[in-house]
């Protein structure tokens, strides 16, 4: 294809309000393009050719994949397959075809880092395979309020936005560590954590064991909570696992919370298979969004133009 975006450096979060809203910037330069680049016969060639028929996943136990394999059934899409990896696996697929302004189809997430540093955009789905707007719930163990009633009242008072989140993610992925960037926000939102303590006392020692996946939006949410709760007291133990494996972890009790339960499609399984052995403490995030992401040079808007 014949353009090339130039990505521009962050300089606010206005920025990244726009950028997470998934919405692309303007466009000068002639994207006349329809469905894929040109063949060696002259012919334009198949979005579904182009990147051979081929949607880059992330984790095999992640919601979004079990909602893409839906799509797949949904839209009739036989000749396509979604290849698993990991989030990170993911944006370096991304990137890769980014800079190189080749088609690429991914699954994709808001809030993510990705919207912010390129100009993406979801693909309509207009049979509503990936539901609609959701929300981030926090998740812990029965008997949670019981045993750690100071910890369990922060995180049921916990709320943020996207653009919250995306503050530490972008420091994140331009280099810094998390918890560096977790506190980075803090310090600069005392006003909002004040909000969560409130009236909480301190305790001494006591221990709350966080299990998390390395997917973006939750390494920053799990290190920015466990600052916080470090700062009241207790010893905050984290955990990396996989999607499944983190809600198992706190269904048995072995971990006290996650915070990452996307509701009320993406983890639907999840929740349907712990129902009984959960506490759904809060929603610590609305207008969360799943789909299929491409770049905005590609010319397609719609799950439906994957069909041939």
């Amino acid at each position: 294809m014949s353009f090339k975006k130039k990505v521009l450096g962050i300089s606010s979060i206005a920025l990244l309000a726009v950028g997470l809203a998934a919405c692309g910037g303007d466009k000068n330069e002639d994207t006349s393009t329809s469905d894929g680049d040109k063949d060696a016969t002259g012919k334009t060639e198949s979005i579904g050719k182009a990147v051979d028929y081929k949607i880059t996943g992330i984790d095999p136990g992640a919601g979004i994949m079990e909602a893409t394999d839906r799509a797949l059934e949904d839209y009739n899409l036989d000749k396509w397959s979604v290849v698993t990896g990991s989030g990170a696996a993911m944006t370096a697929a991304l990137k890769k075809a980014y800079d190189k302004e080749e088609p690429i189809i991914v699954t994709g997430w808001s809030p993510h880092w990705k919207f912010a540093k390129y100009d993406l955009k979801y693909l309509e789905d207009p049979k509503g395979s990936y539901g609609g707007a959701e929300e981030i719930h926090t998740i812990g163990r029965l008997g949670l309020e019981e045993d750690l009633p100071e910890a369990y009242q922060v995180l049921k008072n916990f709320h943020w936005t996207e653009e919250d989140m995306a503050e530490i993610m972008v420091e994140i992925i331009d280099g810094e560590d998390p918890k560096v960037a977790a506190q980075n926000w803090i310090d600069a939102n005392e006003d909002k954590v004040a909000e969560w303590t409130d009236g909480v006392e301190k305790v001494d020692g006591d221990t709350i064991k966080f299990v998390y996946v390395a997917w973006d939006s939750t390494v920053a949410s799990t290190n920015m909570m466990a600052l916080v709760l470090e700062d009241l007291g207790y010893k905050v133990e984290m955990s990396q696992v996989e999607a499944g494996p983190m809600y198992t972890a706190v269904a048995d009790g072995s971990a006290d919370v996650l915070l990452a339960g996307w509701l009320p499609i993406t983890h639907a399984t999840y929740m349907e298979k712990f129902k009984d052995k959960l506490d759904d403490i809060g929603v610590s995030m609305e207008d969360v969004k799943i789909g299929l992401v491409v770049p905005t040079y590609m010319d397609i808007d719609s799950i439906e133009d994957l069909k041939e």
